[in-house]
This record gives structure tokens, sequence and C-alpha cells, in this order.
């Protein structure tokens, strides 16, 4: 198994994809069941991994967004064939055809945990800020009268609202993100003006919250109660980045419980991006 040409380093299809993310779910990292879905169809050639006899050991996401900004998540060795240097390159391998597939001086991405991320740095990323997990129990709250779900005629707001958070146009992601099953979806307006919005989703445990961009911390705030109002009493989980305080005061304002942390992480220029918008990241896997 120490063998280089024992492994063969190859792009994962559909179904190795979905490996991956039931390795994620067994990590602890509590993806949701569809996701694999919208992931696929964001970047169908955005995935590779090592197999050993056939079978996929280790994978990961190297997601390119229009060239212009890439991705990467997913890093995941099966626990039987670690510590014997196959993550180490794979990470380099991701790293460099990731680079290869976007346009000079593109700038990468990641969320990086926090034992790894000094290899990461070595690597040339740089921490641009800390994100940050918090739990909440659904719970009821009335209904705003500027929230309202998120409707097909909604899109082209969505998506141009959606790129000013996340710093660059992702309407193959956002699309069917936004229609996964079971999920609900939240915009906050104001007659014709998008102030925010808010996407809800099943996760193996409870749901997850993500994106939330909303204008300021009030819109965040009606935003937050509409996906806790949506499934009460079930665990809701939030990722917020640190260095919008904003959205450090809204997880203490309701008083939600600190799970874990993480970085997100650049290689090149951070995106030209409104972070103060930000009270929710939408996926540690994608962006």
């Amino acid at each position: 198994m120490d063998k280089e040409n024992e492994f063969e380093f190859r792009k994962l299809g559909f179904n190795d994809l979905q490996v991956l993310v039931k390795w994620a779910e067994e990590e602890g990292w509590n993806p949701g069941p569809h996701d694999a879905e919208v992931y696929w169809q964001t970047d169908p050639d955005g995935f590779y991994g090592y197999f050993h006899d056939g079978s996929l050991v280790a994978g990961g996401s190297i997601v390119a967004y229009d060239k212009a900004f890439g991705f990467m998540g997913f890093f995941i060795v099966e626990p039987g064939y670690r510590s014997h240097g196959i993550g180490r390159k794979l990470w380099y391998q991701r790293r460099n055809m990731l680079l290869s597939r976007l346009e000079k001086d593109a700038t990468i991405g990641m969320d990086g945990v926090v034992a790894m991320q000094p290899f990461y740095e070595k690597g040339g990323f740089a921490i641009a800020f800390r994100d940050e997990r918090y739990e909440k129990t659904g719970m009821s709250f009335p209904p705003d009268p500027n929230i309202s779900a998120v409707s097909d005629d909604d899109f082209e707001a969505i998506m141009t609202y959606d790129k000013t958070c996340f710093g660059f146009s992702r309407p193959q992601f956002l699309k069917p993100w936004l229609a996964l099953p079971g999920n609900k979806t939240f915009k906050y307006s104001q007659g014709k003006r998008l102030k925010g919005f808010a996407v809800v989703r099943k996760a193996c445990k409870g749901y997850k919250i993500g994106p939330l961009f909303a204008d300021d911390e009030a819109v965040a705030a009606g935003l937050y109660k509409a996906c806790l109002n949506s499934v009460v009493g079930e665990p809701v989980y939030l990722d917020i980045p640190v260095i919008n305080q904003g959205a450090v005061n809204l997880i203490r304002k309701f008083d939600a419980k600190y799970v874990f942390e993480c970085a997100r992480m650049y290689f090149g220029k951070s995106p030209c991006n409104d972070i103060k918008k930000v009270f929710g990241i939408t996926t540690f896997e994608l962006g």
C-alpha cells in the first residue's frame, strides 16, 4: 500500500461523489441528503480522488466558478489509508489542477479545520477570517410581513444579491440549491427592494441555514427567526464569519450554542464581496 503506483488518480463520477458525502457524514460534517446532486450540477468536472484496487480511498472538490474563482472542499481520506502520504499528494494535485482550470491570478477559497491550517498555509493559503458553527433549536415566532418564500420570479434579484455577498456569479449552483427537496427559502423585501434571503435545508442531523445574507442585523434577525420558525423543535445550524460583528451579535442575541470552528482561507487575493452582509456561510464544501 506504500507504493505510489498502486493508486490511481482520476476524476470522480457521481457515485464516487456520493461516497464522499457519506464519508463527510461519518466524519460529523453533517451534510444534507441531497447535497451531492447540487454539487454535481455546479461542476461535474470538479471532483477528483485516488482509487486503490478500483475503490475510492481519498477525494475532494476542485470546483470552478466560470474560471474566475475556485473552491477546494470535501478533502477526505478513508481512515484505513491515512498516514501514507496520500492526502498530502492529493491536496497538492487538486490545488494545481484547480489553478490550471482558472484564469491567471484567479483566487481559490477553502474552509480549513484548525488542525490543518498550518499545512494549508504552507501550500500558499492565508486565513481571511474564522468561521464558527452555532446550534439553536427551532422555535415559534410571529410571521414577519416583510418575509416571504422565494419564487421563480425572484431568481434574477436573488442571483444579483448573492453575487454581492459571495463575490462571484454562481447561477449553476444557486438555482438547484434553492430548489433542494424539502428546503425552506425566505426573502426579506421592502416594496420591490430585496434586503436579504436565506435557505434552510435538511441535514443528516437537523437543519442547516446557508446562506443567510442580509443588509443589516435587523433584516438578518428577521430571516433567522423565519428559519427557526420553519423547523420548530429541530436543531438548526448556522455558520457565521466572525469578522462580521453583526453576525456575532446575531448569535449572541439568540443565545445560540457554539459547536466548532474553522477558517476561510484564500490562495490569492480575497474576493471583493460585502462581508458585512454575510450572516451565514452558504456551505463549507463549495463556498
